[in-house]
């Protein structure tokens, strides 16, 4: 337990895990700069295969130090079973609710990109002479000509 170790483990303890961090943040900036096309200009991970195993492994980086800190800095590796899980549990739905929301913007974005469309659809005026859409029963429309 965390308690029952020196000053000087548990600094050395604390070294080891920024030094982990530094080295996983550092390999994420290396990997960024080789998918963007800023290490090797001909090699770009924009699309296909690469674009998804790029984002998978910054998502897989991510969640191991955020795995890493609220374990080891936060302590949560010692605490009861039903402490941790009373933490972890709401912590999924949040994830459940990111996802949610990115789905809900691209349902919004989509549909407005449609609005824009239609908003700059032109349209032709009427020369059949008579009115289009719905036509009330019992009103005399004036013909032309």
């Amino acid at each position: 337990m965390a308690g029952h170790q020196t000053y000087e483990e548990q600094k050395a303890l604390v070294f080891r895990g920024l030094m982990l961090l530094g080295a996983i943040t550092i390999v994420e900036v290396f990997v960024a700069l080789l998918a963007k096309g800023h290490l090797v200009h001909s090699i770009k991970f924009s699309e296909g295969f690469g674009h998804y195993l790029y984002m998978l492994l910054m998502v897989g980086f991510s969640l191991y130090k955020a795995y890493f800190i609220i374990f080891y800095f936060m302590h949560m590796a010692y605490e009861v079973r039903g402490l941790m899980l009373s933490v972890l549990l709401p912590t999924t739905l949040l994830i459940w609710a990111i996802i949610a929301f990115f789905q809900e913007g691209n349902s919004w974005g989509a549909r407005r990109e449609l609005i824009r469309e239609k908003d700059q659809e032109i349209v032709k005026p009427n020369t059949g002479g008579k009115p289009q859409g719905y036509l009330l029963s019992g009103v005399d429309w004036p013909q032309k000509g």
